[in-house]
C-alpha cells in the first residue's frame, strides 16, 4: 500500500466517521455507525484506561471478567462488519469542519479523511509522586470503590485525600467498604493536619500525622517517621488529564474539570466532532462508557443524515 501522505488530498481515504480510541466507547460509537451501513475507521494505541487491572466489575453481564478479554470480544464483534476498519496508531493532529470534512494525520504518516469525527481517546491519570504508587495502580492501589469495594469488604482500608476541602467526602464515601484510615502526602501544614483530625474524629476515622512515605509489598504503608501501616488497599484521588490535546487544538471548548464540553447528543461546540467515555465525562465506569459511545454513535449517524441542529 502506497503512503498516503504522497498523494493528493481527493486521493486519501474517505470514511463516514473516524473514531479516535478503540477502548469501550470508541467501539460502542462505532457499532452503531457500522449497523446503519456506514464506514468506520478506528485508530487506538491500545493502552487502556484500566489495563492494569485483573478483573472489571460493576458492568452487568461482564462483571468479573478481565478488561482485556471484554475488549478483544468486542473488538471481534465489531470488526465482523465489513465497513469497519482498525489502525493501530496515534493521532497527531485532527483538523477541519463539518462543511470541509476532517482531515486526520497518524503518528506513522498515514493519513484520512471523514465526514464526522467521534473522541473517544479517553484520559490519563497522574498518580501523586509516592514511590510504590505507580507499580501497586490497578491492584492494591485503587481509585474506584464501585469497581473494587466489594472485594476487600470489611477490611483496613487507606485513602490519601486530595486536598482539605475534598477530604471529609472522600472519606465518607469509602466508608461504606471498611474501617478508613487517612494519609497525607506531607502537602499540609501542621495546623491544617489538626483541624483535619478534628473532623475526620467525628465520623470514626483517624488522620495519621505523619506523611506518606511510600508502599511497599503487598500494601505496606511506609510514614515519613518510620513507622508503618498494614492495609488491604490504599483509595487515591489521582489528577486526570485528557489524553489528547486534539480537542482544544480542533476549537472545541472544555469544562472546568478538564473534560471535553457535549451537548445531550455528546457533540461538542464543534459541529461534527463528538466526545464520549472519560474525554467527556470524567466518571471511569465501563458501563457508562458504553452507553455514551451509543449515543454518540447514533448522533453521528443522525448527523450525516442532517438531522441533527
Amino acid at each position: 500500500m502506497s503512503n498516503p501522505s504522497a498523494r493528493s488530498s481527493e486521493e486519501l481515504p474517505i470514511f463516514d466517521a473516524v473514531v479516535i480510541g478503540g477502548s469501550y466507547a470508541g467501539m460502542s460509537a462505532a457499532l452503531q455507525l457500522a449497523r446503519a451501513c456506514r464506514s468506520v475507521l478506528l485508530i487506538d494505541q491500545g493502552q487502556p484506561r484500566n489495563r492494569r487491572a485483573a478483573k472489571a466489575h460493576g458492568c452487568l453481564g461482564w462483571d468479573g471478567v478481565a478488561p482485556v478479554q471484554i475488549l478483544e470480544v468486542g473488538r471481534q464483534q465489531l470488526l465482523a462488519y465489513d465497513r469497519v476498519q482498525w489502525l493501530t496508531d496515534e493521532v497527531i493532529e485532527a483538523t477541519g469542519s463539518v462543511e470541509r470534512g476532517f482531515a486526520i494525520h497518524c503518528a506513522s504518516d498515514w493519513r484520512y479523511q471523514a465526514r464526522r469525527l467521534i473522541l473517544a481517546h479517553g484520559v490519563v491519570d497522574q498518580l501523586p509522586n509516592i514511590p510504590g504508587l505507580a507499580e501497586r495502580w490497578g491492584e492494591t492501589v485503587l481509585h474506584c470503590p464501585y469497581c473494587h469495594g466489594y472485594e476487600i469488604c470489611g477490611t483496613q482500608i487507606g485513602v490519601l485525600i486530595a486536598s482539605k476541602a475534598e477530604a471529609l467526602a472522600q472519606v465518607k464515601a469509602l466508608s461504606q467498604w471498611g474501617a478508613v484510615t487517612a494519609f497525607h502526602a506531607g502537602t499540609l501544614s501542621k495546623d491544617d493536619v489538626r483541624r483535619l483530625s478534628g473532623e475526620l474524629e467525628g465520623i470514626g476515622v483517624t488522620l495519621e500525622e505523619s506523611a506518606l512515605a511510600g508502599v511497599t509489598g503487598n500494601a505496606i504503608l511506609n510514614l515519613a517517621d518510620g513507622s508503618v501501616r498494614d492495609v488491604e488497599a490504599l483509595f487515591v484521588h489521582p489528577e486526570t488529564c485528557l489524553a489528547s490535546d486534539l480537542a482544544t487544538r480542533l476549537g472545541c471548548e472544555t469544562e472546568d474539570a478538564g473534560c471535553i464540553t457535549t451537548d445531550s447528543a455528546k457533540q461538542t461546540t464543534i459541529a461534527g466532532v463528538f466526545a464520549c467515555r472519560d474525554a467527556a465525562r470524567f466518571a471511569g465506569n465501563i458501563a457508562l462508557a458504553v452507553g455514551e459511545g451509543a449515543l454518540a454513535g447514533v448522533a453521528a449517524h443522525r448527523s450525516l443524515l442532517g438531522l441533527l441542529p
